[in-house]
């Protein structure tokens, strides 16, 4: 089975199987708008369909992955564990992110810096700056793989047939369709007034956009694709008076916190139109 490459902060690897529990028995294509570190999307090894995310070096991580596996795996080998090339390193990828246009082999060289990067850095995490530049500190690990030879082999072949973006979330109207799953893992409604949205990427994701996204997954409900969204408790909130979804609330670990030892189990929701007795399993959770 396929697995994630990247450690990423939001990653679902602890929720996949109440997750999976409100996905549909049977589906079409399969589409993830907000990729991540592709934790879902690996579990279910779809066939076909399609990744996205507003994160140009992500996309271009997977698109070298899948059009180009053996040329990373050689380029990762090239690589020390080592604080000062950690920071060349990290130079060197920011430097690649200001290019308008990069060549094959440039992209190449993004990917495998993205993968050494967070899998050398401080606690694997992948964190910018206000001008989109990298920032993470070096950081102490114990034998870190950065080559991952077998999981990009793997996540290469699942990727072969899938189509990837790097756009907003609606380019979903015109390319689901009824009988397709959708799957929306958007960055977090803040659960307090000292949460930050924007933390992890420039970009940020506010009020207006949860709302965008509420109003796409109710009109893609509408032409029968199926839809689950996964967020925090305060979104709920903007699906209660929509008939078609249900929302019940599991736990969920924060799997990356600056701070090892303050990882703790935070409520999330999970949104879907998939009908109950449609469902991979039945009622878990507290229906809302």
């Amino acid at each position: 089975m396929a697995e994630p490459i990247l450690k990423w902060v939001g990653g679902k690897r602890q929720l996949l199987q109440e997750l999976r529990a409100h996905f549909p028995i049977s589906y079409e294509e399969y589409h993830e708008p907000f990729i991540g570190g592709g934790a879902v999307f690996f579990e279910m090894e779809p066939t076909e369909g399609s990744i996205n995310d507003l994160n140009r070096r992500l996309i271009t991580f997977y698109e070298v992955i899948r059009d180009y596996p053996e040329d990373l795996i050689e380029e990762n080998q090239r690589h020390r564990y080592e604080e000062d090339y950690y920071y060349d390193a990290r130079d060197r990828f920011n430097e690649l992110h200001q290019l308008k246009e990069r060549s094959i082999e440039q992209q190449i060289e993004e990917a495998s810096l993205m993968l050494y990067l967070n899998r050398t850095g401080y606690n694997g995490l992948y964190r910018v700056n206000q001008s989109n530049e990298f920032n993470v500190p070096f950081g102490t690990h114990r034998n870190p793989d950065f080559v991952r030879e077998r999981q990009i082999r793997k996540a290469s072949a699942v990727l072969e047939h899938i189509e990837i973006y790097n756009r907003d979330f609606s380019y979903l109207k015109d390319r689901a369709a009824e009988g397709d799953l959708v799957y929306f893992d958007p960055p977090y409604e803040p659960v307090s007034q000292t949460a930050d949205f924007t933390e992890y990427q420039s970009e940020g994701f506010n009020k207006d956009d949860q709302r965008r996204l509420r109003d796409l997954a109710e009109q893609l409900s509408n032409t029968g694709v199926n839809v689950v969204i996964s967020n925090s408790p305060p979104v709920w909130e903007l699906y209660q008076d929509i008939d078609e979804f249900d929302v019940s609330t599991v736990g969920a670990s924060r799997m990356i916190n600056s701070d090892a030892d303050n990882r703790d189990d935070v409520a999330e929701v999970i949104i879907t139109n998939v009908a109950k007795e449609d469902q991979q399993q039945q009622d878990l959770g507290n229906y809302v």
